[in-house]
């Protein structure tokens, strides 16, 4: 056993004179062994290269104690989406207060990779459970975990997507303040810089927005974008250059309000109001900081982590719904022009 990738509880138990049972008892921490022999089990599992957390899961196909997210990001971009940034704090922080591990992996725009490492972690027994974001139409993805029996939360806005297992965000209620507030400054015609297309979500977002638009008498232009602050900037650009009618824009996120914000200051369009859909110390920052929607994404990773830990216990969590958002209004609450204002 010169290694870990030999280790087996066979090997084990062979080298330290013990029966396999008791070297099962010792490293999944069951009773049956004593404390002279358990300790005697988890020095050798070290030594040969397995902390004891994972030496139970791997050598006895026990609970791991791990839970796993794969995000479809660019590593190097990870850093500069401070929502992820945020929600992966508030999971870290609620399994480390009940010992659990994180085992994170990002795999950039291929949804293959993504499927790839769930039947891996499967296979491997690696993880007790998956979180998932971003769902797309006819998403494959709650399938083949109910197939690969691992559980699972997600984040969306919709409770069929899963009955059970959704961390519920209230779209309509969210697009209801944004645009709202747009409209009690005066504003008439506006631009919203969307997410991609593909994810319900941005297509719940979407739709709440109009439906409110439509109720209130405004106008809005819709965009597509990758959530990147680059993105941000030449959306609202090019559109606000076509269409100087347009006087807000409406971002889902916080890269994309910069972005809009850096284009909107060359082009010399100080009068055009910015509403991001989540809020960052990024939108706090700068001349004009930007008004947002406060969604606690900490907090939405707290909760989502427990209702996957509750699962697992068999005591699923009664409330899926994540906190109400809090509009922060800011500097880019500006009001409509005179001449565009009702």
């Amino acid at each position: 056993m010169s290694n870990a990738g030999r280790v087996t509880i066979a090997g084990l138990a062979e080298q330290l004179g013990l029966s396999k049972a008791s070297v099962s008892y010792a490293l999944n921490g069951l009773p049956g062994v004593s404390d002279e022999t358990r300790e005697r089990v988890l020095a050798l599992a070290e030594q040969l290269g397995w902390h004891p957390s994972s030496s139970a899961r791997a050598l006895s196909r026990a609970r791991s104690d791990t839970i796993g997210i794969v995000l479809r990001r660019d590593p190097s971009l990870l850093g500069a989406e401070p929502y992820y940034m945020s929600l992966l704090a508030g999971v870290e922080s609620e399994l480390s207060e009940t010992g659990q591990s994180l085992l994170l992996r990002m795999v950039g725009a291929d949804a293959g990779q993504e499927v790839a490492a769930y039947r891996r972690w499967s296979a491997e027994a690696r993880v007790d459970g998956v979180m998932l974001f971003d769902i797309t139409f006819d998403d494959p993805r709650p399938a083949l975990l109910e197939q690969l029996g691992l559980a699972y939360v997600l984040h969306g806005n919709r409770e069929t997507l899963a009955p059970g297992k959704v961390l519920l965000y209230d779209a309509r209620a969210d697009a209801e303040v944004l645009v709202r507030h747009l409209a009690s400054l005066g504003h008439r015609r506006a631009l919203h810089i969307a997410g991609p297309a593909e994810f319900e979500h941005e297509a719940d977002r979407r739709d709440a927005v109009g439906a409110t638009a439509r109720e209130l008498g405004l106008d809005f232009v819709f965009a597509a974008s990758d959530y990147s602050m680059g993105s941000g900037e030449r959306i609202a650009g090019e559109t606000i250059a076509a269409d100087p009618a347009i006087t807000a824009v409406l971002t889902s996120n916080d890269l994309l309000a910069l972005g809009a914000q850096t284009a909107l200051n060359r082009a010399g369009r100080d009068d055009v109001a910015i509403v991001s859909w989540d809020d960052s110390l990024l939108c706090r920052l700068g001349t004009r900081p930007i008004t947002a929607l406060d969604r606690s994404p900490e907090e939405q990773g707290r909760r989502s982590t427990r209702m996957l830990l509750d699962q697992l216990a068999g005591t699923p969590t009664p409330d899926h719904r994540a906190r109400e958002s809090r509009l922060i209004a800011r500097a880019t609450s500006i009001p409509a022009p005179a001449h565009t204002a009702r």
